[in-house]
């Protein structure tokens, strides 16, 4: 069964289709693999139990008995949605979340529940409260963060597939530093019901596989409007996949966005493996079109202000009286709401609070929060004036390969400067996608994203559809 382990989706569908090997062959061999090798990995914090991964898996469509494994902070019933912190850690969750609800009525087989940055406030992985993941290529380097255990497990082969969320690039990013896909979906295409709030006006639930047309095949099962969030779009489920035809549109064009590729900081290791992408891409008859977009300079600023202005709100439930832990040492209800956040919340979540209150305070709120939502519709403004010109725009993910544990310790800036490249991306609203695109000399993936205007999923996964099939980076997984 060791051909399971980085088999694609698409070929494990075939290989249970004509009967070479049974769903339970396939659930007992990647929980299997979860028991070998995620000891190094760290990538889950929950592994399930076999009759109760089979009972949920309701359906028989699309994703029949394919596994995948689920981030802590997306809701499964009379499962536990931790998200990474102690002050949920014992807390189990009353429904499905809608995504939850749809890959179980596709046959999926929900593995467990994966590691995370704690509240999805991390760019490496390193604030969980209960483990570090580390990169399946170095396990001495970080996997990328929020959603690290989501792209670690997909690299390590221990599941074809996961869901991650992304707030400020918590797909993408991690997705590049493993070596995998990761797609950040328009906001609004896939329902946010049953996700644990960090920024709601920014967050996004995503997929990570190791191929463009699995991604899309993931996505294609829980894409769709929901009457049951707000902020969903009015769009009826597609089917992602029937644009993967391997080659670019006629005369598309491919707009390099020459900030961020000469943006200070950018590895020269990366730079250059992103401009040999750029070449495939012309081969492929891509016409490319230098521009810039200036406004993506202020994105690591507003994303800064906006991301912990809605953290600061939407952590206010989390005080002891509802939801998980209640601190025994309080002799009052002030007291209680104090000791609950101190013992539950880890340093970087506190920050953030304390930091979104400030921003959201009275005298400061127009100076910064109104500012800084202002310069969002700014910054989006500029993406979609871009697409006049272009189809899609390519951009960095990171700024380097995957670095070492503890290497930004000393220098928070640095740390929140790794969601440069892609948090506009979310602040704007627009879908982008992660794709390998080679490896450094330390033997470290390096990826790009290629970005597009509202609901053009479909024109992104043909064009990075294009390029996997270019080139061979997607074939390659690291020796556990």
């Amino acid at each position: 069964m060791s051909e399971l382990s980085f088999i694609s989706i698409k070929d494990l569908k075939t290989k249970l289709e004509n009967k070479e090997v049974t769903p339970d062959e396939v659930l007992n061999h990647f929980i299997g693999q979860f028991g070998k090798y995620d000891g190094a990995i760290k990538s889950a914090l929950e592994i399930f139990d076999f009759d109760s991964i089979k009972k949920a898996a309701s359906g028989k469509g699309s994703l029949f008995a394919i596994p995948g494994l689920i981030k802590d902070n997306i809701a499964q019933e009379n499962r536990k949605v931790s998200c990474a912190s102690k002050i949920l850690e014992h807390y189990k969750t009353p429904y499905d979340a809608t995504v939850i609800d749809r890959l179980k009525s596709s046959g999926a087989f929900l593995l467990g529940r994966a590691n995370m940055d704690e509240f999805a406030m991390g760019s490496s992985g390193e604030t969980s409260a209960y483990q570090k993941t580390t990169n399946p290529w170095n396990v001495n380097r970080v996997p990328g963060g929020s959603s690290s255990g989501s792209a670690a497990c997909v690299a390590a082969g221990l599941v074809p597939w996961s869901l991650g969320s992304e707030t400020g690039g918590s797909v993408r990013q991690p997705a590049i530093l493993c070596g995998v896909v990761g797609m950040k979906p328009t906001y609004g295409l896939v329902s946010r019901y049953g996700l644990v709030s960090y920024g709601s006006s920014i967050d996004q639930i995503g997929t990570i596989t190791r191929t463009v047309y699995d991604n899309a095949l993931v996505l294609s099962a829980i894409a769709g409007h929901d009457p049951k969030d707000s902020t969903s779009a009015t769009i009826d489920p597609q089917d992602y996949t029937k644009t993967l035809t391997g080659k670019l549109k006629e005369g598309f064009t491919l707009g390099v966005i020459d900030n961020a590729l000469e943006a200070e900081g950018l590895d020269p290791e990366v730079y250059s493996l992103l401009n040999e992408s750029l070449k495939v891409f012309e081969k492929l008859g891509a016409k490319i079109k230098r521009i810039k977009l200036p406004m993506m300079d202020y994105g690591a600023a507003v994303y800064f202000v906006v991301s912990r202005a809605e953290a600061a709100s939407n952590l206010a439930k989390f005080d002891g009286v509802r939801y998980g832990l209640r601190s025994k040492d309080s002799d009052s209800l002030d007291s209680m709401y104090k000791h609950t956040r101190d013992e539950g919340f880890g340093l970087e979540v506190k920050s953030r609070i304390l930091i979104g209150n400030y921003v959201l305070s009275a005298g400061h709120s127009d100076k910064f929060y109104q500012s800084a939502k202002t310069v969002q519709s700014l910054i989006r403004a500029e993406f979609l004036k871009a697409f006049d010109d272009v189809d899609l725009l390519f951009a960095p993910g990171a700024p380097s390969e995957a670095f070492e544990f503890g290497k930004f310790d000393d220098n928070k800036l640095l740390m929140d400067l790794q969601d440069y490249f892609t948090c506009s991306v979310n602040l704007a609203g627009i879908p982008g996608i992660a794709i390998p695109c080679g490896f450094t000399k330390n033997k470290l993936p390096v990826g790009f994203q290629l970005i597009g205007p509202d609901f053009s999923e479909h024109a992104i996964y043909q064009a990075a559809y294009a390029y996997e099939k270019e080139t061979m980076w997607h074939n390659l997984h690291p020796k556990i």
